[in-house]
């Protein structure tokens, strides 16, 4: 579903004629949103599926989209956040949400099986994943 939702960015920029991002750099525009955060911060709150996000937030920067500088108190850190065109980018890429949940809700996708059985099925996969991973160490 991931893989598919970045294709659905991908095409919604090719129809904007937005060829200079990629869908994860898209993707991390938009999850940066209104907030100052740094790089660590960043990779936490999203999938970045296979991608660099130290990579991708330097070519962002360079593109203009994002402002970056570095911590007063960690000089290593660096604090990013969006430059008026990344606001633009995060919009689109908002709006472009807002009309698939409008659409989804129209089309009763969401109502069977009712999406908080699903929502509870996906946590209770993730715990036995998690505990997986415990038991491995």
């Amino acid at each position: 579903m991931h893989r598919l939702m970045l294709d659905l960015v991908k095409d919604e920029f090719e129809r904007l004629r937005r060829g200079d991002l990629t869908p994860v750099q898209a993707m991390i525009l938009y999850n940066l949103g209104e907030a100052e955060v740094s790089a660590g911060e960043l990779r936490s709150r999203g999938m970045y599926q296979g991608s660099n996000v130290s990579y991708n937030l330097k070519k962002l920067v360079a593109m203009g989209y994002v402002h970056h500088e570095r911590c007063d108190l960690d000089r290593r850190s660096v604090r990013v956040r969006l430059t008026p065109d990344g606001q633009e980018i995060r919009d689109q890429v908002r709006q472009m949400f807002i009309r698939h949940a409008e659409g989804l809700a129209m089309s009763g996708v969401l109502e069977d099986p009712p999406l908080d059985q699903v929502n509870l099925q996906c946590r209770r996969i993730e715990r036995f994943w998690v505990d997986q991973i415990r038991y491995i160490y």
